[in-house]
């Protein structure tokens, strides 16, 4: 079983995700394009506060940890998500950066910092699922070690660890 803990990089901290981020992160994302990949809209705070409440209980099977970090830019507040949901010591790694703060790489630097604070833990495999048309976060996966397999879930490319990449003294 794993627990978010504070997560510090470059310009960012990692914040494990509390409730009372709801309100703040409801405006961060609030534009309706983040949705463009993943579907839905837009929560309202309250709606945000709802599912950060079920998000921080944790998941239901203790096999599973649900692992979730608001992104916050020192100099600006909070700007982003980040999560990883570990099973079976593989962790399925996901970002999100709100508009206004996105072509900054806040997204890779965020992710590489989840990815070095995963590989201090019993974890063998980092994977993400990506729309294969957001190439914004297709560049973000390359950039922190993951390649496209070609296999496809629910609509979205499996991205995984590169052993070349990500462990130069492989191979």
């Amino acid at each position: 079983m794993f627990t978010a803990q504070l997560i510090e990089t470059t310009r960012l901290d990692l914040l494990p995700l509390s409730v009372s981020h709801a309100e703040e992160m409801a405006s961060v994302l609030s534009d309706p394009a983040l949705h463009t990949y993943i579907g839905g809209a837009p929560d309202s705070a309250a709606a945000l506060r709802a599912r950060y409440q079920r998000m921080t209980a944790g998941s239901p099977d203790p096999a599973v940890s649900w692992l979730n970090w608001v992104i916050r830019l020192r100099d600006s507040g909070l700007v982003g998500t980040v999560q990883a949901t570990v099973s079976r010591a593989v962790a399925e790694i996901a970002w999100v950066v709100g508009t206004p703060w996105q072509g900054r790489g806040i997204a890779t630097e965020a992710a590489r910092g989840l990815v070095a604070w995963l590989d201090q833990r019993p974890v063998d495999e980092i994977i993400a699922h990506i729309h294969p048309e957001n190439r914004a976060s297709a560049a973000v996966a390359a950039a922190i070690g993951l390649s496209a397999t070609g296999e496809w879930q629910d609509g979205e490319i499996r991205w995984a660890a590169n052993p070349l990449i990500v462990s130069p003294a492989s191979g």
